[in-house]
């Protein structure tokens, strides 16, 4: 029988490169039902005092928007007549009128449906962080 040479081995190299993953985070825990959802779900009295807040919100929001254009966009009339109330000899205002009116109205209107837009979601994030325990 031969005899067995030694063979020299060389150690394992292993490159560290943090801590493993399973050690940085601990687990989390299962998520369980918010008590908010449960609430809406079964159509509890809580669970419609939270969907009629959210309502709320929202009506106010939109009445605002309402409002704003209402304000603007219905003082119009009067912005108009008055040079005809202070001078019945003045000129009609028809350029400015129409200028006002093609030009003037539409990026209020457009402010105003994007602040409302932009405000019911941010009702709806808030009413979901609420139900989802957040």
């Amino acid at each position: 029988m031969p005899a067995e040479h030694p063979v020299a081995r060389r150690p394992r190299r292993e490159t560290v490169t943090g801590v493993p993953r399973a050690a940085r985070r601990p687990p989390r825990p299962p998520r369980l039902h918010a008590p908010a959802r449960s609430e809406i779900s079964e159509q509890t009295s809580l669970g419609h005092t939270y969907v009629r807040s959210l309502m709320r919100s929202q009506l106010r929001a939109a009445l605002y928007a309402l409002g704003t254009l209402a304000l603007l966009v219905g003082s119009l009339p009067l912005l108009f007549a008055l040079p005809e109330a202070l001078d019945a000899a003045a000129p009609s205002p028809a350029p400015f009128v129409w200028a006002a009116l093609g030009v003037g109205v539409h990026p209020v209107m457009w402010l105003t449906a994007r602040w409302y837009v932009r405000r019911a979601e941010r009702n709806e994030r808030a009413f979901t962080g609420l139900v989802e325990g957040r």
